[in-house]
């Protein structure tokens, strides 16, 4: 025994030793109850809750669909008849905070981060209790509370365009206690024994049975809308800050800045398992933190790998688990693009044999576990369990989320979250307190602000150096001024808060990253640059943020050595600048044949790109290629390892637009699924997915609105009609759909222009509705 964090602890040999007494017990029981194991089998019943559906002999269950997913091979690059090397995965660190350090949850990790990120995952043991069971709370605080589950195929795949593993859904309706019992059900005709069994004897059966078992198939509930955390008073858990319904909108919380939440990522989502259900090899949505909690149940078994290896993990997968005809782009990128379908699942030995450092968690009920940004992790339920999760960010993910942007970017990915303008946020908010701080900052708090200042530093030096080319091309005619919120671009969607280029239609909003000039699109070559009207206070901020020590000399260093990753895949863009006379932050002037005018509200068909819910989309939506044809701008941008100073690279080209791509990325009211709709019975699913409950109602950035529906539209349509152009005209534009749409224009008079005016002005003086209002689809 030792002490841990003033707890006892039991010794390695102690644990091994209670595990070895388990196994043969259970090897007895086994042995005596074999002969009436096979006669329950071969007369199992339909499962609990009076589903017609029932188990095969081989305790899956069977359900229409790809009969080649469920089809076992025997797969060579994966040897599971040999699992000794299950007993060579070191353990992660495990933490036992006080109740005082626990009252703080994001200042407890922000501590143990320096230490605990080295193994990409981490164990919290929680010093408070939850005294309503989650199984009262999903029945009682939760009326009607019902799930559908996704049936996952027990074995390993070539991975090749003949063989690959998806998920499927199983088109059942459970409620809490029916899948418990018909999880309990499964395990008991398994294993003769309703208690729980050694982690280290699970782990093996489930690489056994995955590799050349004969279960087919298992159940797993994941992405179920809602909480398992109590919400009376008397709960001290439930009450407490680790409460995960309270954890993105914490201070420190980055994701608090948000006006809308997201199902999964800032809203928790249950996760109910059953024996040997799993969740495949994944990286967190744009790099950011989880944090998972176990409510009760068999415990589960996590594999994690340090976000500083994310590299070499992407490399050994693309190298020895992937074949090259699935992968849809070279490099790391691609392996990354098909582990994002979240149903990739290999032992993790091939990890350990190419030199991949791997971790290990045995999580109970009652345990915390944390992955942290750009760690990998997967892992199995030793049985029937209901664990919760949700996302957050603190100040140092900005880094790595911006990698993950830029990775998105070359994908041609939706982001989920507008990065740019949380960084903007938060960077002004930092900036509005300086004077106001207090000098006695702890460590923490002054490297996760530090990180902020310098990813916000490097961002404003970037657009500032991109307008100052822009507008030395004399690519755009005009310059307005905009205050609306973030946009996507329609070449790369990255997410654009401060600057963007739009031409005559506002149908081709597109970033800074590209060769304007180049651009080639049916509306003709007249571009406006979109510029936020508080920029000069953010450069202001940026300047400032600039004058503190160590701050300036990180950003030199790193425009030195072109690794900002905010300027990629325009690294050289700032000696090219320089060679022509360029300086940060030096004034602009745009030609005198240029038009500067101000708008505080876009078209309708801009406005309608201000819709941006950025949740995962269909990867068949049609996609705008584009390529950067400037010799000056073409570069391959580097790739950066987990410290946000090292680089990545990247080959991928774009193709430039044909004439008859129209609105390429129009964005949709309501919220889609990535690959497949949760109305399907088969496909690969995502992990976040937006609620089919509890849709967020979306703003439209640069509006407000009121209460008063048919006020609303009434306000909206006259905002919207208020383009005006030198005559009365009609042009048509062919989408996607391949249907020509048309758009009409028409000459106000000064009746009409006051009118629309006066309209402008009664809307801002609108009372502002909730920004987390929901709505029920």
């Amino acid at each position: 025994m030792k002490l841990v964090g003033g707890r006892v602890r039991e010794s390695m040999e102690a644990r091994n030793g209670l595990e070895y007494l388990k196994h043969k017990r259970l090897q007895r029981a086994k042995s005596a109850t074999a002969s009436a194991t096979a006669k329950n089998i071969a007369n199992m019943m339909n499962r609990s809750g009076g589903d017609a559906l029932s188990t095969s002999a081989s305790y899956g269950m069977r359900f229409p669909g790809d009969a080649s997913s469920f089809s076992r091979r025997k797969v060579d690059k994966f040897d599971t008849s040999d699992l000794a090397w299950t007993e060579k995965i070191p353990e992660c660190p495990v933490y036992y905070p006080t109740k005082e350090e626990f009252d703080d949850p994001l200042l407890y990790l922000q501590r143990i981060a320096p230490e605990a990120s080295k193994y990409g995952i981490c164990k919290i043991i929680s010093p408070l209790s939850a005294s309503v069971p989650a199984g009262v709370v999903l029945m009682r605080e939760q009326a009607g509370f019902k799930f559908t589950t996704r049936v996952q195929p027990l074995r390993l795949a070539e991975w090749d365009t003949e063989d690959k593993v998806v998920f499927f859904m199983s088109g059942i309706d459970y409620t809490f206690r029916d899948f418990e019992k018909m999880a309990n059900k499964s395990f008991a005709q398994r294993y003769c024994s309703a208690g729980c069994l050694p982690a280290s004897y699970l782990e093996k059966e489930f690489w056994s049975e995955i590799g050349c078992g004969k279960m087919e198939t298992v159940e797993y509930a994941c992405d179920v809308d809602g909480s398992a955390f109590s919400s009376l008073p008397t709960d001290q858990l439930g009450n407490s800050k680790w409460n995960l319904k309270k954890f993105s909108w914490l201070p420190k919380s980055i994701l608090r800045l948000l006006e809308t939440s997201i199902p999964g990522v800032t809203e928790p989502m249950l996760y109910i398992g059953m024996l040997f259900s799993m969740f495949a090899w994944h990286v967190e949505d744009h790099y950011l933190y989880s944090v998972n909690y176990h409510h009760c149940g068999a415990s589960k078994t996590w594999y994690g790998i340090p976000g500083h290896a994310a590299l070499e993990f992407e490399r050994v997968v693309r190298q020895h688990v992937y074949t090259n005809d699935i992968l849809s782009t070279g490099g790391e990128d691609g392996a990354f693009d098909v582990l994002l379908g979240k149903t990739t699942m290999f032992p993790p030995n091939i990890l350990l044999e190419h030199e991949v450092p791997v971790y290990k968690a045995v999580q109970n009920p009652g345990d915390y576990v944390i992955t942290f940004p750009r760690a990998y992790h997967a892992g199995f339920s030793h049985g029937f369990n209901c664990g919760e999760a949700v996302n957050f960010a603190i100040g140092d993910w900005f880094p790595l989320g911006a990698i993950a942007s830029q990775r998105y970017a070359l994908l041609h990915r939706d982001p989920l979250l507008p990065h740019e303008e949380l960084l903007c946020k938060e960077a002004m908010l930092l900036y509005e307190t300086l004077t106001l701080e207090d000098s006695d900052i702890s460590p923490e708090d002054l490297l996760s602000r530090n990180c902020v200042k310098i990813s916000f530093v490097n961002l404003m030096r970037f657009q500032h150096c991109a307008r100052w080319l822009l507008m030395k091309s004399r690519a755009c005619t005009s310059v307005s001024s905009h205050s609306q919120g973030t946009i996507l671009c329609s070449l790369c969607k990255r997410d654009c808060y401060i600057a963007y280029v739009d031409c005559e239609c506002h149908l081709h909003p597109v970033c800074l990253r590209h060769d304007v000039e180049s651009l080639d699109f049916t509306c003709g070559t007249k571009r406006t640059l979109y510029l936020r009207e508080d920029t000069p206070d953010m450069e202001a901020a940026a300047k400032r943020f600039e004058q503190e020590d160590g701050i300036l000399k990180e950003i030199l260093k790193e425009m030195k050595s072109e690794k900002n990753i905010y300027s990629c895949p325009l690294s050289n863009m700032f000696q090219m600048a320089e060679a022509n006379g360029y300086t940060p932050y030096c004034e602009m002037k745009f030609d005198s044949t240029a038009n500067i005018c101000t708008t505080s509200k876009l078209s309708t068909n801009n406005q309608e790109h201000m819709r941006s819910q950025f949740v995962s989309r269909p990867e068949d939506e049609v996609h705008a290629n584009f390529k950067l044809g400037s010799p000056d701008f073409e570069e391959n941008c580097e790739r950066i390892s987990n410290n946000a100073s090292e680089s990545f690279q990247s080959s991928l080209q774009y193709e430039c637009p044909n004439k008859s791509m129209g609105n390429v990325h129009r964005l949709e009211k309501k919220l889609i699924v990535d690959n497949k709709s949760d109305d399907s019975d088969s496909g690969i699913f995502r992990v976040k997915r937006p609620s089919s409950l509890k849709a967020e109602r979306r703003n439209i950035r640069g509006a407000t609105f009121s209460t008063n529906s048919g006020q609303q539209e009434l306000l909206k349509k006259e905002l919207n009609e208020g383009r005006s152009v030198s005559k009365r005209k009609e042009r048509s534009y062919k989408y996607s759909d391949g249907v020509s749409h048309k758009v009409r224009y028409k000459k106000r008079s000064n009746e009409e222009v006051s009118r629309r005016r006066r309209h402008h002005r009664l809307l801002h003086s609108i009372e502002v509705a909730p920004k987390r209002l929901k709505a029920r689809d």
